[in-house]
């Protein structure tokens, strides 16, 4: 479990640093996020990329977890 934490943690903080690239990739912007403007409202749900994300997790995570 240790391990586990400690992956996750360095994973935030590469993630933390490498933000300004990472947000160059179009990431929140890709077709299929739902974004909904009105008036004094906004809604945004980036179901494409959560679903890319975790695609790229769980591989990530399969080839080091063995």
């Amino acid at each position: 479990m240790r391990k586990v934490l400690i992956l996750v943690g360095a994973l935030l903080i590469a993630a933390g640093l490498l933000w300004p690239w990472i947000g160059r990739l179009g990431l929140g912007r890709l077709p299929g996020d739902i974004v909904i403007h009105r008036d004094g409202f906004s809604f945004y749900f980036p179901i494409t990329s959560m679903i890319l994300i975790s695609i790229a997790l769980t591989l990530i995570i399969r080839l080091f977890g063995k």
